[in-house]
């Protein structure tokens, strides 16, 4: 079995399959912690939990005004990632297929030149990000081993999903043996590092809004 036969055929189930079961796990983890009953009257005027929820969800995608100015960059970065990163994964006419296959789902997909652009981005936000992060003292001294291997996992793919587009250094499929592998890579950390934050963020903002609200705290 050669390495793309590997990548594309035993690896890929194990690797989706540790995904989901650890992301379902996480999850449950999260939502069976005890909890401490609600005893407090809502305050005059709090709205439904669902609301506040929601209204907490939306606000934190962007930073009090008191720290906008500061966290500018981090904030601009992080969306250029993010939306650089989400075009490339679900616009691409080869990932289409893919989810095609793996869900019955299809969608049209962007031109390949236009993807291209948006995967050479989105390698340079997360070069930026790095950089800043390497650079400031305070984001040094708080970040360990998780934050610099969960950026590792994601800048592999993208690296990887250029370099076998353009057709450098190795035989194509060798390069799209690389670049599968590194995303099974990514599927099997997703669910137990930090960025399971891609899931966990909902429940714990929408959580944090909901608690607040009924507190009378404004937000």
């Amino acid at each position: 079995m050669d390495l793309l036969e590997l990548a594309r055929g035993p690896l890929l189930p194990i690797s989706i399959g540790i995904f989901v079961f650890g992301t379902l796990l996480r999850v449950a983890s999260l939502l069976l912690l005890p909890r401490l009953k609600e005893h407090s009257t809502a305050r005059p005027g709090a709205r439904l939990p669902v609301i506040a929820g929601t209204r907490e969800i939306l606000r934190r995608f962007w930073p009090d005004k008191e720290f906008a100015k500061r966290a500018l960059f981090h904030w601009v970065n992080g969306w250029v990632f993010h939306i650089g990163l989400g075009l490339v994964v679900f616009f691409a006419a080869p990932h289409i297929l893919f989810f095609k296959d793996l869900l019955g789902l299809s969608w049209p997909h962007l031109p390949n030149n236009l993807v291209f652009a948006f995967g050479i981005i989105t390698l340079g936000s997360l070069l930026a990000a790095l950089v800043m992060r390497i650079g400031n003292p305070v984001q040094r001294l708080i970040s360990g081993f998780d934050d610099y291997f969960s950026w590792l996992l994601t800048f592999l793919p993208v690296l990887t999903g250029v370099i076998a587009a353009s057709h450098l250094g190795a035989r194509y499929e060798t390069l799209l043996a690389l670049h599968i592998l590194s995303v099974e890579a990514l599927l099997i950390w997703l669910p137990f590092g930090k960025l399971m934050h891609w899931f966990l963020m909902f429940i714990t903002r929408g959580q944090t809004g909901a608690h607040l609200n009924h507190r009378g705290a404004q937000l």
